[in-house]
């Protein structure tokens, strides 16, 4: 399946939302909670990882260049 730019930066996105999520419930006691949470994180960085390699292999593009300029316009709104 073919990703757009835009598309990988609103997977990273929602990968470092659900990470946020993963840390804010690490001291909660809630076990199952912080369970659900880390492997829906771990799914959506998995795909994000994957979609990246997908995008960066279509456009004859360096992987980690790829990666590094999806990171970059996540934290800096680009």
């Amino acid at each position: 399946m073919a990703h757009t730019f835009e598309e990988l930066v609103e997977q990273q996105r929602a990968a470092d939302q659900a990470h946020a999520t993963v840390q804010a419930l690490r001291t909660k006691g809630d076990p199952p909670a912080y369970e659900a949470a880390w492997q829906a994180w771990r799914d959506l960085a998995q795909d994000v990882q994957d979609a990246v390699t997908v995008h960066a292999r279509e456009q004859g593009a360096m992987r980690a260049g790829v990666e590094l300029a999806v990171k970059k316009a996540v934290r800096h709104g680009e």
